[in-house]
C-alpha cells in the first residue's frame, strides 16, 4: 500500500511537468527543422567564399551576418556533428585566413564577430593557427584602456563571447576582466546612464533610443532582435565561462531579469513583436528576436537557473510559432525583419519576404532550435 500511495504521489509531481514536455515537438522533429533550414542555406550558399552584394554593396563574407549564421551552424554541429558543416565552416574559415573584414587592428564588434567560430573550431582541431589573428586583435583590446567599444547593444553579442571564449582557452581571467569592463560600460554609462533599464529588464538599442525618445504609445523603445542579442551573448558568456568567474553573478542576474520581462510581452501566437513595448508600431511576427529569446530561455531551463514549469510552455509555445508558421517547406524562413537599429527598418515583415540577409535569421534559428533540442 505504501508503494502504490508513492507511486500515484510521484506520477501527481511530475504530471505537470509531462504536459508541458508534450507541448514541445518530439527531438526528430526539431532536429528535422533544423536540418532543412540549413540545408536550404547551404544549397543556396553553396560558395561560402563567395562576398555578400546587397543593393549594390559588396562584403566579404566574414562579415557579422555570415559570424552569426555559423554560430548557429556550430550548434547545430554540436547535436548532430555532420562532417559537410565542419567543412563548410573550415573552408570559409581558410579563405579569410581565420581573419577579421578591416584586419586584427579593428576594435569593430561587427567585424570581429567570425571569431566565436574561429574559436569554436579551434576547440575541435586544436590547430593554432586559426586562433592567431583572434588573439592577437583580443590581445590589443586587453593592453589598451578603452572600454566604450560597445556603443550599440548588438555589439554585446559580437564581441563578448569572443572574450568569454578566449579567457577560457587561454586560462587566462584578464580577457574575463576587459569583458566585464566593456559590457559595464554598455550597460551602466553609455547614454549618460547606460542602455540596460533596470526597472524594466530590457536595454535600449543606443544611446539615440534613451528617453525622452519614446515609441508612438509613449512607451520605452525595446527592440526585439537587439534585446535577443544581449540575450544570446549572456548565455554565451556563461556557456563558456568558469562557474566561479567573479562577475558572473552579475551576469546571471541581468539574464534573469530579461528573462521575466521577455515572458510578460510575449504574443499570443508566441512569437515577440520587433517592437517589445508598443504591438502597434510595426506590430506582427518576427522571427529572429523569437529565436534568440527562445535560445536563452532553453539554456536557462536546461541549466536550472530558470523555473521548468513556467518557462518551457513559453519556449513550447514560441518554438512551436516558428516551426508552424515561419520555416516553409523548403527550409526558408520566414518573418525575419532584415539589418536595422529599431522597429520600423526593414518593414514590412511578412512570411514570404526575404531579408536582405538571409544569414543571421538562420542562424538565429539554429541556435534557438538547437537549445530546444538539448530540452
Amino acid at each position: 500500500m505504501q508503494k502504490r500511495i508513492f507511486l500515484i504521489i510521484s506520477l501527481l509531481l511530475l504530471l505537470p511537468y509531462l504536459s508541458e514536455a508534450q507541448q514541445l515537438p518530439t527531438k526528430s522533429e526539431t532536429l528535422k527543422a533544423l536540418i532543412l533550414v540549413n540545408d536550404h542555406f547551404m544549397t543556396k550558399y553553396a560558395d561560402c567564399t563567395q562576398p555578400i552584394t546587397i543593393n549594390g554593396v559588396t562584403r566579404p563574407s566574414n562579415i557579422w551576418t555570415r559570424g552569426v549564421y555559423f554560430e548557429g551552424l556550430m550548434a547545430l554541429h554540436s547535436i548532430y556533428p555532420d562532417d559537410k558543416y565542419y567543412d563548410y565552416t573550415t573552408k570559409w574559415g581558410d579563405f579569410h585566413k581565420w581573419g577579421f573584414r578591416n584586419g586584427t587592428k579593428t576594435r569593430n564588434a561587427d567585424d570581429q564577430c567570425a571569431a566565436q567560430t574561429y574559436c569554436d573550431i579551434y576547440n575541435l582541431s586544436k590547430d593554432s593557427e586559426k586562433l592567431r589573428k583572434t588573439k592577437a586583435c583580443m590581445e590589443m583590446l586587453l593592453n589598451t584602456p578603452k572600454v566604450d567599444d560597445w556603443t550599440w547593444i548588438d555589439a554585446i553579442q559580437m564581441g563578448m563571447p569572443i572574450l568569454a571564449k578566449m579567457g577560457t582557452i587561454t586560462n587566462d581571467p584578464a580577457y574575463y576582466e576587459k569583458m566585464w569592463q566593456m559590457y559595464s560600460c554598455t550597460r551602466n554609462v553609455l547614454g549618460n546612464n547606460g542602455l540596460f533599464n533596470t526597472k524594466e529588464g530590457l536595454w535600449w538599442r543606443d544611446k539615440d533610443f534613451v528617453p525622452p525618445y519614446k515609441e508612438p504609445n509613449g512607451q520605452n523603445c525595446y527592440w526585439s532582435r537587439g534585446n535577443g542579442w544581449v540575450y544570446a551573448a549572456l548565455v554565451r558568456v556563461m556557456d563558456t565561462t568558469p562557474s566561479n568567474e567573479k562577475h558572473r553573478k552579475s551576469y546571471q542576474a541581468d539574464f534573469l531579469a530579461m528573462s521575466k520581462a521577455l515572458k510578460s510581452c510575449q504574443r499570443e501566437d508566441g512569437f515577440w513583436n520587433a517592437s517589445l513595448h508598443d504591438s502597434t508600431h510595426f506590430g506582427g511576427k518576427e522571427t529572429s528576436g523569437t529565436a534568440l529569446f527562445i535560445y536563452g530561455m532553453a539554456w536557462g531551463v536546461r541549466k536550472g537557473l530558470l523555473p521548468r514549469n513556467e518557462y518551457l510552455p513559453v519556449i513550447a509555445k514560441a518554438w512551436n510559432a516558428i516551426l508552424k508558421d515561419a520555416i516553409h517547406p523548403d527550409g526558408v524562413v520566414g518573418f525575419v525583419q532584415g539589418t536595422g537599429k529599431e522597429p520600423k527598418d526593414s518593414q514590412p515583415v511578412t512570411y514570404d519576404k526575404i531579408p536582405d540577409f538571409e544569414d543571421f535569421g538562420t542562424g538565429c534559428v539554429l541556435l534557438g532550435g538547437s537549445e530546444v533540442y538539448k530540452l
